[in-house]
């Protein structure tokens, strides 16, 4: 009987969420939940993807996002709303309350706003890297686990995320220590880590690596990454290290106003 009424007030909730989100654009896609406990309906645009789960072990209705790659979801999904569903104990009407918060979730303006700016990311000129602050943030959890609740935090409350204020304020204080301790192959790894992060990056990406994070180091301490630069990134941010601690105003591209480039100095 509980087993019935979860995949009702499943159901009605995915129906929910499928009326909200093919307004925008979004098509339900065919996918199979991780485990026999788990109930899991998948929505995307090509850009975005929305999921809604229930997990049996734990009663839990979530809703959540992340982007889309050209092999699906990249899994790095962020949980917007979470509810307690229990088939033993609530109700159909306490689906139909859930099952409205989700659409009225994805139909506020701000969420609406949110996946408008990933489409128009994607479309970017394909020289330029898509790769946004929050992505380069979120590599270096690799080096600094705590970094993990900090990016949390801050894309909680703040979006766009302040990526050149969280640079500076986060980032740059365990880079500076690190470079102090680390030995050479983790060295290496960090080195490695700007590189790939760098010809991967969007123009404010680029300005972080460059203006924020390696800026700040000394001169020791960035020969020591630099050397294991590749040719590319070596010339830009041994071309970078001039405006080291002087006010500086990023490149501006297409005339479009970038986030970054007008807050490197002013955050």
């Amino acid at each position: 009987m509980a087993e019935n009424i979860l995949d009702k007030a499943f159901n009605g909730i995915v129906d929910k969420v499928e009326k909200a989100l093919s307004q925008q654009g979004f098509e339900k896609l065919n996918v199979t939940a991780d485990n026999s406990d788990e109930k899991v309906a998948l929505f995307s645009n090509g850009t975005v993807a929305y999921s809604v789960i229930h997990t049996g072990d734990n009663n839990h209705l979530v809703l959540r996002s992340c982007s889309m790659t050209d092999d699906g979801p990249d899994n790095e999904w962020k949980n917007l709303a979470t509810w307690m569903f229990d088939p033993a104990s609530n109700t159909m009407a306490d689906a139909n309350s859930i099952g409205n918060d989700f659409a009225d979730m994805l139909t506020a303006s701000t969420q609406i706003k949110k996946v408008q700016q990933a489409k128009k990311k994607k479309k970017k000129n394909k020289d330029e890297g898509t790769a946004d602050p929050e992505f380069l943030a979120k590599r270096f959890v690799t080096f600094f686990p705590e970094l993990r609740d900090e990016i949390k935090e801050e894309t909680d409350y703040h979006y766009p995320m302040r990526g050149a204020t969280f640079a500076r304020t986060k980032i740059v204080p365990k880079l500076q220590l690190f470079m102090k301790t680390a030995g050479k192959k983790d060295i290496v790894k960090m080195a490695g880590l700007l590189d790939r992060q760098y010809g991967n990056g969007d123009i404010d990406t680029r300005s972080i690596i460059n203006i924020i994070l390696l800026n700040s180091l000394s001169d020791e301490e960035y020969s020591k990454l630099y050397e294991h630069f590749g040719e590319d990134f070596q010339k830009y941010s041994k071309g970078a290290r001039k405006y080291k601690g002087k006010t500086v105003k990023p490149e501006k591209v297409k005339k479009k106003k970038s986030f970054v480039a007008d807050t490197l100095n002013k955050q």
